[in-house]
C-alpha cells in the first residue's frame, strides 16, 4: 500500500494544475472582455461597420471587450493569395461580436475563420436519388459546426459597409454559429433565460410559412429570399434582418422580431 501516497500526490498535482489552468483562463478572459480598444482600433470599427455607432454606449465598451476576447481566440488565414490585415480581422470581428455582444454565450469551439478575397468554389454534395453527385458551387461564405467560418472578404467588407441594404454575409454565417451551439443547424438555438421555445417555434415557423410564401409569389421581402430555403437559412436572414432592417422586421414580422430581441437580449430599432 506504499504506492498510495505517491498516487495521491499525484492526482493532487494533476487536480492543482489543472484548476491553475482553468483560473488563468478565466482571469485571461475577464481581462480581455474588460479590456478597450485602442484609439487607431475603434476608428477602424466606426469606420468599417459603421452600425457600431448606433449602439448604447454601455454596448459600445462590451463590444470592445468581446472584439479583444475574439481576436485573442480566433486565427485568421488568408486564401487566394490574401493577406490578412488587422482592419480585415477588426471588421469581421466586430460584425461577428454584434450578435453576441448583450449574450451569455460565446462562439467556444471556433478557433478558425479563412478569409478569400472574393467569392469561391467549393464541392457540394448533390442528390439524386440514391446517387450522390459533387457539384461545383460559387460561395460568399461558409459555417461549420465547430468551425472553422469562410468568408469572402470583398462580401464581408461589403455588408459591414452597408448597414441597410439586407445583406450582411458575416452575420448570416456567426447566425449559423449560435444556431450550432446546440450540436444541430435546424433553426432552433440555444434560447435565452425565460425564454421559451413553445414561442419561438411559433413565431419562426410561421414567419417561415408567410415567408416562402411571399417568395413563391414574387413579392418583395423584408428577409432576404434565401431564408425560404429552409428554416436553418430562415434564422440566419431573419437575424441580418433583424440588424439592417429591424424598423420593417419589426412591423411585418413582429413576434419574430421580438423573440430574436429575447435571444440576442438586443432592440436595433431602438437605437438613434
Amino acid at each position: 500500500m506504499a504506492f498510495l501516497p505517491y498516487l495521491f500526490g499525484t492526482l493532487a498535482l494533476i487536480l492543482g494544475a489543472l484548476w491553475l489552468r482553468r483560473y488563468l483562463r478565466q482571469r485571461r478572459r475577464a481581462r480581455l472582455l474588460a479590456s478597450p480598444l485602442t484609439p487607431e482600433q475603434r476608428h477602424i470599427v466606426a469606420q468599417l461597420v459603421p452600425m457600431t455607432r448606433r449602439l448604447p454606449s454601455d454596448l459600445r465598451s462590451k463590444l470592445e471587450g468581446r472584439i479583444n476576447l475574439f481576436l485573442d481566440q480566433i486565427t485568421f488565414h488568408g486564401r487566394g493569395g490574401l493577406e490578412v490585415t488587422e482592419p480585415m480581422r477588426l471588421s469581421i470581428a466586430a460584425q461577428a461580436c454584434l450578435l453576441i455582444v448583450n449574450s451569455q454565450v460565446w462562439y467556444e469551439t471556433l478557433r478558425t475563420i479563412l478569409i478569400y478575397p472574393s467569392a469561391f468554389r467549393a464541392l457540394r454534395p448533390e442528390h439524386q436519388g440514391l446517387v450522390v453527385h459533387e457539384r461545383t458551387a460559387t460561395m460568399l461564405g461558409e459555417s461549420w459546426t465547430r468551425g472553422p467560418v469562410v468568408l469572402s472578404w470583398d462580401h464581408a467588407l461589403q455588408g459591414g459597409l452597408d448597414e441597410s441594404d439586407g445583406h450582411n454575409v458575416v452575420i448570416h454565417e456567426f447566425a449559423h454559429q449560435l444556431d450550432a451551439l446546440t450540436g444541430h443547424t435546424n433553426g432552433i438555438p440555444i434560447l435565452s433565460k425565460g425564454q421559451h421555445y413553445e414561442g419561438w417555434e411559433e413565431a419562426m415557423l410561421e414567419g417561415y410559412e408567410r415567408h416562402r410564401e411571399r417568395v413563391m409569389a414574387g413579392h418583395p421581402t423584408v428577409i432576404d429570399p434565401y431564408g425560404a430555403t429552409n428554416h436553418q437559412e430562415y434564422l440566419a436572414e431573419a437575424i441580418v434582418a433583424f440588424f439592417e432592417r429591424s424598423y420593417a422586421l419589426k412591423r411585418e414580422e413582429p413576434a419574430l422580431y421580438s423573440q430574436v430581441s429575447k435571444l440576442l437580449a438586443l432592440d436595433p430599432a431602438g437605437w438613434n
